[in-house]
């Protein structure tokens, strides 16, 4: 029945985010050139048989460890940012090389948050990402390791490869990393771990039995990347989790084997830019709701009015990203305000009709339009 269902589900696949760990691409601390000969010659045969792909790609600061004698990843910014600029054009040279054999052009990418939040920078991004697909370049595309700080960060590749399903409109995110899957428990600890061949959401009780823990070399662990699938359903694509170290595993996954773990796509999808403002944005602020103004959201799908606003929290101008509360403080939707902080105070729980009496003038109706808002 699992096969069935891989079958069905991967069917129409065509695009593919392809993320590779850290654990995948290094090997006793170095990185593992073997992979990289047989990842580009997998890669290269699946393009012959009409995928497209897009390289996710950690191991920037491992090929730098080297270069600067360190047997173990440096614990501070500017020494692992410094690992980062060397070992990134290591990285891209090995990928380089390796897709040559096959002519394969490849390009490099790199990427910080602060790049998707910003509107303007991520429709750049999609666009880039477009013409390189549509030119039959190989895009590999690495968070900017070199400049990046907290405030910028996506936290790990595996946020980022998430967040790529949606700006470039992909069919599956495929993330390679050295276990076979989601077991019930850490395998590395249990001999009686059991592999979990299909995932239908990503709930508590799914990341309470998640091995969380994570590699020397890695920034996240299985509880990132079943973060990572929750945002891929979201958007109404499915995600394997499976072992890059295993020949062969990318084909087996496309052709529906049972390989690795399968996470089923949500049926109530988010298009395109309720995603980015459901998982890219920073919210600026909060707003807090009555119950009346969540079911509005959440069962009809309206828009939030300054009557259903009860407290507000931060200090936000026209336009910013914010998060909604239900009366528990729970966030249950994102948008883009039409208000001001302030003024959205002055205003919370007053009728529509009384906005220009209150403020002087009249934006709108709403705090927040249903165009510019997403429930999560």
């Amino acid at each position: 029945m699992t096969k069935a269902i891989r079958q069905t589900t991967l069917a129409s696949v065509k695009l593919v985010v392809v993320k590779i760990g850290s654990a995948v691409l290094t090997e006793n601390g170095h990185l593992n050139f073997p992979f990289f000969t047989r990842f580009a010659t997998e890669i290269a045969r699946l393009r012959g048989k009409g995928y497209r792909f897009i390289v996710v790609t950690s191991g920037a600061v491992a090929a730098g460890l080297e270069a600067f004698g360190f047997s173990v990843p440096p614990l501070t910014i500017p020494e692992k940012q410094a690992c980062a600029a060397v070992g990134q054009l290591r990285l891209m040279r090995q990928y380089e090389m390796e897709f040559a054999v096959h002519e394969v052009a490849v390009a490099q990418i790199l990427l910080t948050a602060d790049d998707i939040r910003n509107r303007r920078r991520y429709l750049n991004a999609r666009n880039t990402l477009r013409a390189l697909l549509d030119t039959e370049i190989l895009p590999l595309v690495n968070e900017n390791d070199t400049v990046v700080v907290r405030e910028i960060k996506f936290g790990d590749n595996d946020n980022l490869a998430a967040l790529l399903t949606s700006l470039a409109e992909v069919d599956l995110l495929l993330m390679l990393t050295d276990l076979d899957g989601v077991y019930d428990c850490d395998p590395k600890a249990s001999g009686a771990a059991a592999l979990i061949p299909l995932i239908d959401e990503v709930d508590d009780e799914v990341t309470a039995f998640a091995c969380v823990s994570k590699g020397s070399l890695g920034t996240g662990g299985m509880l990132s990347k079943l973060e990572a699938a929750r945002k891929a359903a979201a958007y109404g694509i499915p995600t394997v989790i499976a072992n890059g170290r295993r020949p062969g595993v990318m084909a087996r996954v496309l052709a529906g084997e049972n390989e690795g773990t399968i996470f089923l796509p949500r049926s109530n999808r988010l298009n395109c830019r309720q995603h980015w403002l459901a998982f890219a944005v920073e919210s600026k602020g909060s707003l807090h709701l009555d119950r009346g103004a969540v079911k509005a959201l959440l069962e009809r799908g309206t828009s939030l009015l300054p009557k259903g606003v009860v407290k507000v929290e931060g200090d936000f101008g026209v336009g910013d990203p914010v998060s909604c509360c239900d009366p528990e403080g729970v966030v249950i939707a994102r948008g883009l305000v039409t208000y001001n902080s302030s003024d959205i105070n002055k205003i919370a729980g007053l009728h529509s009709l009384k906005i220009a009496d209150r403020l002087g003038y009249d934006a709108g109706a709403e705090v927040i339009h249903r165009d510019n808002l997403t429930c999560l």
